[in-house]
């Protein structure tokens, strides 16, 4: 590595490197080895390809970024792909049979936990959960933004896991 490499390589490490690294806990979900690996993999595309950095060519810190998502995308994809292949000798066990009684008082209790929600919450749960529907979908049925669809599905799943809480449920 020349000079002028390990320059350019410190540069850009003490210009972005922090932001960088908070993007890339954001991407592997606050997994520290995985987001040092993909601060560590970014700067050495940029190492390796001067050329992308060029001011002219838009912000260096927007392609650090930006390759920073488009490998950690490539790693989910590689670890989504493998098929885990298990050997064995004997058989699998038989599945559980399902008891229609226990569906049924499982089916009671969530419906009357639903209930006990306010409308707003019950009804984008029912809309994303029951009814299969996209973000985007649901949000044009309900008439609001789709960043409102999603805060409050996550604040409705928070509220019905209280409700169920409250009414005994566990697990």
């Amino acid at each position: 590595m020349s000079d002028h490499d390990a320059q350019l390589l410190r540069a850009l490490h003490d210009e972005h490197a922090e932001a960088l690294y908070a993007h890339a806990l954001r991407l592997v979900n606050s997994d520290r080895q995985r987001a040092e690996d993909l601060v560590q993999e970014t700067l050495l595309r940029a190492w390796r390809h001067p050329e992308s950095l060029d001011p002219r060519r838009g912000s260096v810190r927007a392609w650090l970024f930006t390759t920073a998502r488009n490998l950690a995308i490539d790693a989910w994809r590689r670890r989504s792909t493998r098929v885990g292949e298990v050997f064995t000798d004997e058989l699998p066990e038989p599945p559980d049979t399902v008891d229609e009684a226990e569906r049924a008082v499982e089916a009671w209790t969530v419906a009357e936990a639903l209930n006990r929600l306010s409308p707003t919450h019950r009804e984008v749960l029912v809309e994303c959960f029951y009814q299969g529907r996209s973000v985007a979908e649901a949000a044009a049925r309900l008439g609001v933004p789709p960043g409102t669809v999603k805060s409050r599905t996550h604040y409705a799943l928070r509220s019905l896991r209280l409700v169920l809480a409250e009414m005994g449920v566990t697990g």
